[in-house]
Formats: structure tokens, C-alpha cells, sequence
């Protein structure tokens, strides 16, 4: 079983990489979006629109591309032998504060969509920069392994 992980390896590594920048792209977006449904008042068109646009990017790209992100990393590391390596260690934490980080916003846009304001503008920006640190940390321990 464990070379018929090996042969699908690159495989995986390919769906890996692409549902991983889908996922980040939806992160980097949503706060964006929660941003210009700021500018509309509640129980408006415009936050309708808004609302709505939150709501597909959450079904069709986020929630999704998080599950397969998942999927395809436990198989590589599974077929790789990695759970005992203290790097792999690190960056499942890092991707479960990122998972927690994609619970939380996406909470936060379903307020949104009801009406509620729980963000400003300024923090909305301040945590849209939360996706990119933890990919620049993420990145750095699968490529350089350091322990």
C-alpha cells in the first residue's frame, strides 16, 4: 500500500498546491468583501449582494479547498513517513491556526450578512494580513525542514 502512496505522490503534492492557493485566495478575499459590505447599510440591496457573494465564496471555494488542503496533506505525510518529524508538527499548527482563523472569519461574514457589524474597516484590513504571515511560515517549514 505504502508505494502506491509513493506513485501517486506527485499527485498529490499537485492537488496539494492548488486547492492550498484556492483556499488562500478565499482567505485573502473574504475580509476584502467584508470590507465593501461595510460601505452599504443593513437591509440594503447592497449588503444583499454582498451577502451573497460572501456566501458562494465560502461554499464553493473556502469550505472545499480546506477539506481537500487536509485530505491530500495527511496523504503525503502519511505516504512520506513524516508524523514523527518535528517540522511536520509545526506546520499542522500552523494549518490548524489557520483553519481556526477560516472558522472564525467565516462566522464573522454570517454576522455580517445578518445585519451585524462586529468589525471595523481598519481591523478587517489589520486581520486580512493574518493568511499571508502564517503561508510565509507554512512555506518555510516545508522547504527547509528545519527540524
Amino acid at each position: 500500500m505504502q508505494s502506491v502512496f509513493l506513485t501517486i505522490y506527485p499527485f498529490l503534492k499537485i492537488g496539494h498546491v492548488i486547492f492550498m492557493v484556492f483556499w488562500l485566495a478565499g482567505l485573502f478575499m473574504l475580509p476584502r468583501q467584508c470590507i465593501y459590505m461595510l460601505d452599504h447599510a443593513p437591509g440594503s440591496e447592497g449588503e444583499a449582494k454582498w451577502a451573497t457573494r460572501m456566501g458562494k465564496l465560502r461554499k464553493i471555494i473556502l469550505t472545499p479547498s480546506l477539506i481537500i488542503v487536509w485530505v491530500l496533506g495527511l496523504a503525503m505525510a502519511w505516504s512520506g513517513g513524516w508524523f514523527s518529524d518535528g517540522w511536520l508538527h509545526a506546520k499542522l499548527t500552523l494549518v490548524l491556526v489557520l483553519t481556526g482563523y477560516h472558522g472564525w472569519l467565516v462566522a464573522q461574514t454570517k454576522k455580517m450578512a445578518r445585519g451585524e457589524r462586529p468589525l471595523t474597516e481598519g481591523r478587517l484590513r489589520m486581520i486580512g494580513e493574518v493568511p499571508g504571515l502564517l503561508l510565509v511560515l507554512i512555506v518555510a517549514l516545508v522547504y527547509l525542514k528545519p527540524f
